[in-house]
């Protein structure tokens, strides 16, 4: 991913973070995905006073993607709050891998831009995705 696509990607998802409906937490989120087309796909938590139903920005994201008819994700950013380094949640990573290979980047970023970089691998190691069902 050049500098630039990453920028993009960074600035989409802290973008969409202050979109995000936190009553409760007041812990804003915004995720963008790219897709095997370079379209960018975003999203942000949504609270629920039932804390069970609540929904993170990853999988907002995700079904904004698959909604636009994409099925691979080939980069993601994640924006927390500012100077909070965001990772996806163990669900979310796992989301994520459904449509992601190991390798795929995920940025974590804020307003200042991206905090750190991992693989999907590094945060989800030993994975178990679609390749694995046959």
């Amino acid at each position: 991913m050049s500098p630039a696509e990453e920028a993009a990607l960074a600035a989409a998802a802290v973008k969409v973070r202050g979109l995000a409906y936190a009553p409760y937490s007041k812990f804003q989120v915004g995720a963008a995905l790219r897709d095997e087309d370079g379209r960018i796909h975003r999203g942000c938590n949504v609270e629920n006073a039932s804390y069970s139903q609540c929904q993170c920005a990853e999988a907002t994201a995700i079904g904004a993607m698959v909604a636009a008819g994409a099925r691979r994700i080939t980069a993601v950013a994640v924006a927390g709050p500012d100077g909070v380094t965001c990772t996806p949640c163990g669900g979310c990573r796992q989301r994520i891998r459904e449509f992601a290979a190991p390798e795929t980047p995920v940025l974590v970023c804020d307003s200042s831009g991206v905090l750190a970089r991992h693989s999907l691998a590094e945060l989800l190691p030993a994975s178990f995705g679609p390749e694995t069902l046959g």
